[in-house]
């Protein structure tokens, strides 16, 4: 039997499983978890892959599920979707919006919404699972279905890993993974290669001398210094980064004092690192601990500059013999709605999964924006300040037909390996 004609019969369930996918999208919408709490989420798929007939283990890394289906001799596919949703007040309007707030970290109440498409991802693999158990007579080998927790941490897939992952599944031949993008939804797009940046945060406290507002020859200005750091920094990327190479620096977030009158001890600044190589990544880092170094040392600061790292992301670097074969199924399925795409400068933990296991993989997107609101965006050369993007209190993608193709681009892709 040809790899199309398995894909074919296995996705003919498709129409059956609509239904109850596009139900349990809107219930993990509604019902949004935040990283390392997504005790809910994981209930629902450890039942659902119970009853399509997998081996469950639940609790890995936390709340992280694995399922796994053995179906006669053959290769093993790796399947993954992350679980988690964001701390984002949802603004999208939708009749099944969230409306829940939970206890982050730190002991804040915050508002919980899915403004990555992580409940997307969730769905899909649900359904593709279910579709695949199904159709196991047109298939042969071992599917492992991994729903992760915490990846906007960027330490769920170390944290599966680290709690024995390799001991509870058959080491696979590949591994795949997608995301949903602010992209024409019905687009299927792959890259080989370093596809999605590596990504370092850094919180930086600079340490001054407090005084009155009135007398600042008796203080040592952490505000200025920390404005001058800023500025400084802007020139990181421009000046030591060679030309053809992407990078990007961000500083998010400066805190420094409460009061108009009042010179602060100190100030904080966090800021956020995105690179595709590792030297560019020991570039970029270097430089900012020397420029912030040099001006503690030129304001005279009372002390050394703190530096702490957090919120790490590997590289995601796919393999080119896997995204060529990931490649040549999309093109023959999904026709002119699969293409190439470039560098994406987001972030991802996946590729973790994999290369502790030591084997290939590919990461692919997919679209989420309705096609008439994508199309009039672009045709007005407005698709930057209309089509909301990942993370924004707007992001949703629409439910049809997006959440076929996830499935439909899992199923193909794992059949590229599995199919009899």
């Amino acid at each position: 039997m040809s790899s199309d004609s398995s894909v074919s019969l296995v996705l003919s369930g498709l129409e059956a499983s609509r239904s109850w996918q596009e139900d349990l999208y809107r219930d993990v919408h509604q019902h949004p978890e935040p990283s390392h709490q997504e005790k809910r989420t994981a209930g629902l798929v450890a039942d659902r892959l119970g009853g399509a007939g997998f081996e469950v283990h639940e609790g890995v890394g936390g709340t992280g599920v694995v399922g796994v289906l053995r179906n006669g001799d053959g290769p093993g596919v790796l399947l993954r979707a992350d679980m988690d949703a964001l701390p984002v007040r949802e603004a999208t309007e939708l009749p099944y919006a969230s409306k829940v707030t939970a206890t982050d970290a730190d002991g804040n109440e915050v508002p919980v919404m899915h403004a990555c498409g992580h409940d997307l991802h969730v769905a899909c693999l649900a359904g593709a699972a279910q579709l695949l158990a199904d159709g196991g007579q047109h298939w042969k080998g071992t599917l492992i279905a991994l729903f992760q927790p915490a990846e906007e941490f960027g330490d769920g897939a170390r944290g599966m890993v680290e709690n024995g992952l390799a001991d509870l599944i058959p080491t696979p031949q590949v591994a795949l993974g997608q995301h949903v993008m602010p992209l024409r939804t019905g687009r299927v797009a792959t890259h080989a290669g370093a596809a999605l940046s590596a990504a370092d945060s850094m919180r930086i406290t600079v340490h001054g001398r407090g005084a009155h507002g009135s007398m600042p020859q008796a203080a040592v200005d952490p505000v200025v210094l920390a404005a001058m750091i800023v500025v400084r920094l802007q020139t990181v990327i421009s000046r030591e980064v060679a030309p053809g190479e992407t990078a990007v620096l961000t500083v998010g977030s400066v805190q420094a004092g409460t009061k108009s009158n009042v010179i602060p001890d100190q100030a904080t600044l966090q800021l956020n690192v995105r690179t595709f190589g590792d030297s560019t990544r020991s570039t970029i880092l270097d430089a900012i601990r020397r420029i912030v170094k040099a001006e503690c040392e030129a304001s005279g600061c009372p002390e050394e500059p703190e530096f702490e790292l957090f919120d790490r992301f590997p590289l995601t670097d796919n393999d080119t013999a896997t995204t060529k074969r990931v490649a040549s199924a999309f093109g023959g399925f999904f026709g002119d709605r699969f293409e190439p795409t470039g560098q994406q400068s987001a972030s991802e933990d996946f590729s973790d999964i994999p290369t502790a296991l030591g084997v290939p993989y590919t990461y692919w997107f997919i679209g989420g924006i309705d096609a008439k609101e994508y199309d009039a965006a672009e045709k007005a050369g407005r698709i930057a300040q209309d089509i909301p993007v990942n993370h924004s209190a707007h992001f949703a993608p629409v439910i049809q037909p997006t959440l076929d193709t996830g499935t439909q681009a899992l199923v193909v892709g794992a059949l590229a390996w599995l199919a009899a």
